[in-house]
């Protein structure tokens, strides 16, 4: 499955995308604003272990973000369960020289159109840290909608944060 975006690829995470995914993703600033999960530094190790997991996912929730053949990004949603099972978290990141082109927001809003075709969600959420303004722009450009801020909720190197809770809705 790929979907085809403005100057972006949107697939599965596929052998051979562990040199460009390190490249990218070692970087402090794409790390600063994602779950402590996403290793700083990191290492091919890191990039080999990720490929090698999601590979062949099924059902398919964790796409490569490819600009010209390499894969500098990523994102994703992550279903809940229980009585949340209507519920998705949406997450990406993205290699900081992508930065400001407009390709996150049109994978945001592809990966968006795609859960709410293949999944029973009713809603999608980002939880977005307080000083991530650049993300937050991404959601609104998107489509989603501030729905609160969590009052220091968050703890990331050291540093006790806000989180800003972001949601769209499928439509009826």
């Amino acid at each position: 499955m790929e979907l085809q975006g403005n100057g972006f690829l949107l697939r599965a995470w596929q052998p051979g995308d562990e040199t460009s995914l390190q490249k990218h993703a070692d970087n402090p600033k794409v790390s600063a604003f994602l779950r402590d999960r996403f290793p700083y530094p990191y290492t091919m190790d890191d990039a080999s272990f990720w490929v090698n997991l999601v590979q062949n996912q099924q059902p398919l929730t964790s796409l490569a973000i490819i600009v010209n053949g390499e894969a500098c990004g990523g994102i994703g949603i992550e279903l809940m369960s229980d009585v949340s099972r209507i519920t998705a978290e949406i997450g990406y990141w993205l290699g900081e020289e992508h930065w400001g082109k407009g390709i996150m927001t049109g994978a945001v809003k592809l990966v968006t159109q795609y859960a709410f075709e293949h999944f029973p969600l009713v809603r999608l959420e980002a939880g977005v840290y307080d000083k991530n303004t650049a993300s937050m722009q991404v959601l609104e450009k998107a489509g989603y909608v501030k729905e609160a801020v969590l009052r220091k909720s968050i703890i990331k190197n050291c540093e006790v944060m806000d989180k800003h809770m972001y949601a769209i809705f499928k439509e009826d």
